[in-house]
């Protein structure tokens, strides 16, 4: 079984193999509240750690998906685009956001396992 890890911009990343899927978590759900508008990356683009990579949109706010690790986009969550209500009902999992062929493993070292995340969301809620 794949662990989940996660990023201080609120996003998750599983890996299966050398394909990782990303969304963002249930804490940036409740901060966001209603989300109305998501943007993914296009297929077949490259996407740099910590870079932007979608878009989504709340009835309180719009903020940016960032992608936690380098790769390539090999697919993306239309039914998010399609209903972005979806992404409030189960954002960390049937609502990930899109998939990359990662191509530094190492990257995920980076980035915090669920007791450290939950610390940290805990601790940056306002």
């Amino acid at each position: 079984m794949s662990e989940v890890k996660y990023s201080k911009e609120h996003e998750w990343i599983k890996l299966d193999g050398d394909v990782a899927t990303i969304g963002i978590t249930k804490h940036a759900t409740e901060m966001l509240g209603d989300i109305v508008f998501a943007e993914l990356p296009e297929k077949g683009s490259s996407v740099e750690k910590d870079g932007t990579a979608g878009v989504v949109e709340s009835t309180k706010a719009a903020s940016d998906v960032y992608t936690p690790v380098s790769g390539e986009v090999v697919d993306t969550n239309q039914a998010i685009v399609d209903d972005p209500s979806k992404i409030n009902q189960d954002p960390e999992d049937s609502a990930w956001f899109f998939k990359l062929k990662i191509k530094d493993p190492s990257e995920m070292d980076t980035l915090m396992n669920k007791d450290d995340y939950d610390k940290f969301a805990k601790e940056t809620s306002v």
